[in-house]
């Protein structure tokens, strides 16, 4: 998961949540935690780079993307756009998206330190403001996939707003993790949640509403909610500890990294057109 904004414990459970409940609780989160956030994480992100996840694989050397000179780019839940910015670097006609206006004001602060500049809209990735086929690329890196409720219908507006035969990748928790502790220590080894428990995580305020959801899909999930909106998938990275990376970012960790995967990278293509 991740540390609250407040110094305050959050009270946690496990318990549906309403779509609208977990967009105020999503935009709420972030626009709190956005300063603390970058400094804690704008280090290792970079103000120009793509960093897939925190086992550090960056878009320069896995080039999960391929070639985007002139394409047209979306990253979902952009956060400080550090990403759009490297994309925007090799050629491609970027925009980033998200949610919250505190990480697009991060976004504006890494643009003004960087030089680099690209348009920033903020929407919800349910109702993006694009029409139809709109882009060759759609990306993310831990963004909006965790956070919303229904994984079926943001599937189904990717595929609306992207062109045939475009790419769609998005780097998400792995769906292991969820069985274990959320510690990067030893206590992190212990497997005591069911993989098969689909209720989000939530930590609520002492009146009981939401301030912070994550959604747990499996593996199966995440392939039935692609090939549902239309997706062909291509490929799922499990990306490995690197040696000497001793980065501890929330439960990732070099200890839990070298006996089991934090992040998963799903490649999938809408069709090319007959």
């Amino acid at each position: 998961m991740t540390e609250p904004p407040s110094s305050l414990e959050p009270v946690v459970s496990r318990r549906s949540v309403s779509g609208t409940q977990n967009r105020a609780a999503s935009r709420s989160w972030w626009d709190a935690d956005a300063d603390g956030y970058q400094e804690a994480h704008g280090p290792f992100l970079g103000d120009v780079d793509l960093v897939w996840c925190p086992e550090g694989l960056r878009e320069a050397d896995a080039r999960l993307l391929g070639d985007v000179k002139g394409s047209r780019v979306l990253e979902l839940g952009c956060g400080a756009a550090a990403g759009s910015r490297w994309l925007d670097g090799q050629g491609a006609d970027v925009t980033a998206l998200d949610l919250s206006s505190g990480m697009l004001r991060q976004a504006r602060k890494a643009a003004s330190r960087s030089g680099v500049s690209v348009p920033l809209v903020q929407a919800d990735a349910l109702a993006m403001p694009f029409p139809a086929e709109t882009f060759d690329t759609v990306h993310t890196a831990f963004g909006a996939v965790p956070f919303i409720t229904d994984t079926e219908a943001l599937m189904r507006e990717v595929f609306r707003v992207l062109r045939a035969g475009g790419a769609w990748v998005f780097a998400t928790y792995h769906p292991m993790r969820w069985v274990f502790l959320d510690e990067p220590s030893e206590a992190g080894l212990m497997a005591v949640n069911s993989y098969f428990d689909r209720r989000p995580y939530v930590e609520q305020d002492t009146a009981g509403v939401p301030t912070y959801i994550e959604q747990h899909r499996t593996f199966g999930d995440h392939v039935r909610s692609l090939t549902a909106a239309g997706f062909i998938l291509r490929d799922v990275l499990e990306p490995e500890w690197p040696p000497g990376h001793e980065e501890v970012w929330g439960q990732w960790s070099p200890m839990r990294g070298r006996l089991f995967p934090g992040t998963a990278i799903f490649i999938a293509r809408r069709p090319a057109a007959s």
